[in-house]
């Protein structure tokens, strides 16, 4: 292919109508759109050799030309620049991004942001966090029959959850509470969310019995918010954004969307994906398994030591330079403002 500066312009041109238009692409349309700088004959020389390298194909009913996976291949081989964003995309990454600090919140921002950008559906990896610790506990009487469960983390991120109580009438919390929260304290203090088991079991032994039922309360609660630190957790954006590509997929989206709700397939699918020299990996239609095969997969690692990676999922028809851009971008974005 290499050999063929031209043929790998025609394919180029392939790539860009399809994915523009939607409509499989013939030499003369080729000619009158692009400066090929050659006559139709020989573009159609270029599609024959092509399409006997498997890089295109006709689709039964018509008598032009549409990527294979392997023609996509080859095109997104070939990028070797990634353009920047655009000025005013850059300003509303900052915008968004900056704007919180609330950890969660700038996550979902993150994701949302690249849904709009690249009008796929954008998902993202939690980057794991074992390695940040227990800071501070706060235990807080929001009602009589309501409390409140905080944890402060070395990284500046607290985790919140209020839960209901079963308490006797006119039973009092507030000591109890305040003499709870240091002793759960002196033994989760400086502790990450993977090793605050042991720590939370030692809390308990140490209980006097009389405070033993509101300690459980209030340990439950703990194991379940530091439990949610020590999973993999992903969220995504777009999902409607795969419903209006449906012209795209020959079959129903349903298995699709199912896929991308078993976080365990995705993440298995992200954690496997290696970035390439461009900071990004891509993975294009049949590259995929299972019901992702007909969709292109682009992601990017971000965080410490790009562990953890953001993303996009979409039809095989899409705009990768664009796409590639994005994703990237703001993989970086995200990774310099976590690294502050």
């Amino acid at each position: 292919m290499s050999e063929h500066p031209r043929r790998m312009q025609v394919l180029q041109a392939i790539v860009d109508d399809y994915v523009a238009l939607r409509e499989p692409v013939g030499s003369k349309a080729l000619v009158d759109r692009h400066q090929l700088g050659v006559s139709s004959a020989t573009v159609r020389n270029d599609m024959a050799a092509l399409e006997e390298e498997g890089l295109i194909v006709a689709p039964h009913t018509s008598s032009g030309r549409i990527p294979t996976d392997k023609g996509y291949r080859v095109f997104v081989d070939q990028i070797s620049e990634v353009k920047p964003l655009s000025a005013a995309e850059k300003r509303a990454v900052q915008t968004l991004l900056e704007s919180t600090g609330d950890f969660d919140e700038m996550m979902s921002n993150t994701v949302r942001l690249l849904a709009q950008l690249t009008n796929q559906v954008a998902v993202l990896q939690f980057p794991h966090v074992d390695s940040s610790t227990i800071r501070h506990i706060e235990f807080v009487s929001l009602a009589p029959n309501r409390a409140l469960v905080v944890v402060i983390f070395s990284t500046g991120q607290v985790d919140q959850r209020a839960f209901g109580l079963d308490l006797d009438p006119g039973e009092s919390t507030e000591a109890p509470l305040t003499a709870l929260k240091q002793l759960f304290l002196r033994h989760l203090d400086g502790l990450t969310p993977a090793q605050a088991a042991d720590g939370l079991r030692l809390a308990l032994d140490a209980v006097p019995p009389e405070d033993r039922a509101l300690a459980e309360a209030f340990a439950g609660q703990l194991d379940h918010l530091l439990a949610a630190r020590r999973e993999d957790r992903i969220i995504m954006a777009g999902t409607a954004n795969l419903a209006r590509s449906t012209g795209d997929f020959p079959f129903s989206i349903g298995p699709i969307l199912e896929a991308l709700e078993e976080q365990v397939v995705l993440l298995r699918l992200l954690t496997e994906m290696e970035q390439d020299v461009r900071g990004l990996s891509v993975r294009i239609g049949s590259e995929n398994t299972g019901s992702l095969s007909e969709t292109s997969v682009i992601a990017a690692g971000y965080g410490p030591g790009s562990g953890a990676k953001l993303g996009i999922v979409g039809p095989t028809r899409m705009d990768y330079p664009g796409t590639m851009t994005a994703v990237r971008a703001i993989a970086r974005y995200l990774s310099r403002i976590l690294s502050q």
